[in-house]
C-alpha cells in the first residue's frame, strides 16, 4: 500500500531563504509558480522569450534567461518538456549547478533512463501532480487539493525527502494526498498508460467506427454514438463518482451484461502477451533509445502516424461534424 503524506507532514519552512526557479512556463510552470508565489515562496522563472514569458511578466514574475535562474536559484523546478531536457541541461543548467542545489522533476523520464548527466552533490527530487497546469491552479485558488507523486533519486543533503514534501505542500498537492513513489515507477506508469492503455483504447474505437460503416451505419450517427455525444466523458465521470465498476449500475442489464460477458473475447490472451512485451521495452530503456533516435532522425515516424489517423474516415466524420462537437464541448466542460 502506497504511503500518502498531507499538509501535517510537510513543512514549506523548509523552503525559506531559498530562491525557487520554475523552469518553462507552460500549463504546469505557471500553475505551480503561481501556487509556490502565493503559498510564499521567493519565485523566479526561466524561460525563452516566446508568449508563455510574456504570460509571466504579466502575471507580475522576473522573467529571466534559463541559464540565468540556474545560476541564481538554488532549488529548480524542471518544468519543460521530456525530450528538450537534455540539451536545456547541456547547455544552460548544468553548468551552472551548485553543491547542495535542488533539482526537481515533474516527470521521471530524463532521470531514470539517464538522459541527463548530473553530478553527485546536489539533490534529484520529484513532484509530480496527477493533473492538468489549469487544474493544479484552479482547486489551489479553491483551497482544494488534487494527488501527486513525490520521490528522491539523490540525497545528497540529507534533507531531500523533506523539500519534495515542501514544494507538494507549497504547490497545494498535500491538501489531497503527496503519494510516495521514485522515478522508475512514475515513468513506467506513465509510458505504460500511453503505450498499451491508451493505444488499445483508440484501436478499439476505431474498430468499432469502421466495423459499424462497413455493415451499412451512417458514418456520421457511429461517429456522434462513439464520442461526440458526450457520453464517453460522462462514463469517466462516473468512474470517478461511483467507482469503476459501480459506475455500470447506471447502465440497463442489458448493457451490464454484455460489457462483462464479452471482455475476456475483445481482450484476447495475445494482447496480454504484447502488453507484457510493450511493458519490457519500457524498463529495459529499448522504448527510450528508439524514441531518442526518432528525435534525432526529425520524427519521421511519427509525421507518418499523424498522417494516418489524419485520413482516418472517423477523422472525416468528425470534420463534418465539427459544430456538433464544440457544442457538446461547451455544454460538458461547463458543467
Amino acid at each position: 500500500m502506497a504511503t500518502i503524506y498531507h499538509d501535517n507532514d510537510a513543512h514549506i519552512e523548509v523552503l525559506n531563504n531559498r530562491r525557487i526557479g520554475v523552469i518553462g512556463y507552460g500549463n504546469q510552470g505557471r500553475a505551480q509558480a503561481l501556487n509556490m508565489r502565493d503559498s510564499g515562496l521567493d519565485v523566479l522563472v526561466g524561460n525563452i522569450e516566446d508568449d508563455y514569458a510574456i504570460q509571466a511578466k504579466s502575471d507580475g514574475f522576473d522573467v529571466m534567461s534559463i541559464s540565468q535562474v540556474a545560476r541564481e536559484a538554488d532549488v529548480l523546478l524542471i518544468l519543460i518538456p521530456d525530450e528538450v531536457q537534455p540539451a536545456v541541461f547541456e547547455q544552460d543548467i548544468t553548468p551552472h549547478l551548485n553543491a547542495q542545489d535542488v533539482l526537481c522533476f515533474a516527470s521521471g523520464y530524463n532521470i531514470f533512463f539517464r538522459q541527463i548527466p548530473l553530478p553527485d552533490t546536489i539533490d534529484v527530487i520529484m513532484v509530480a501532480p496527477r493533473m492538468i497546469g489549469q487544474a493544479v491552479r484552479q482547486l489551489y485558488e479553491k483551497q482544494e487539493g488534487y494527488p501527486c507523486l513525490i520521490g528522491v533519486d539523490r540525497d545528497a543533503s540529507g534533507n531531500a525527502h523533506a523539500t519534495a514534501l515542501a514544494i507538494a505542500k507549497a504547490i497545494g498537492a498535500t491538501r489531497l494526498g503527496a503519494f510516495e513513489s521514485s522515478f522508475e515507477e512514475e515513468a513506467t506508469i506513465d509510458l505504460f498508460a500511453e503505450q498499451m492503455l491508451w493505444p488499445a483504447i483508440n484501436r478499439l474505437c476505431m474498430l468499432y467506427f469502421e466495423k459499424l460503416v462497413d455493415r451499412g451505419c451512417d458514418p456520421d450517427i457511429v461517429a456522434t454514438e462513439l464520442h461526440l455525444s458526450g457520453e464517453f466523458l460522462e462514463i469517466a465521470r462516473a468512474m470517478i463518482t461511483e467507482g469503476f465498476f459501480k459506475q455500470l449500475k447506471l447502465h440497463s442489464h442489458t448493457s451490464q451484461y454484455g460489457q462483462l460477458s464479452r471482455g475476456d473475447r475483445m481482450i484476447p490472451d495475445s494482447v496480454v502477451n504484447e502488453a507484457d512485451a510493450v511493458l519490457d521495452e519500457i524498463k529495459s530503456g529499448e522504448f527510450a533509445k528508439e524514441w531518442k533516435a526518432e528525435q534525432e532522425n526529425g520524427l519521421p515516424t511519427l509525421k507518418a502516424l499523424w498522417e494516418n489517423v489524419q485520413a482516418h474516415p472517423l477523422s472525416e466524420a468528425e470534420a463534418r461534424l465539427d459544430d456538433l462537437r464544440r457544442i457538446v464541448a461547451k455544454a460538458h466542460l461547463d458543467t
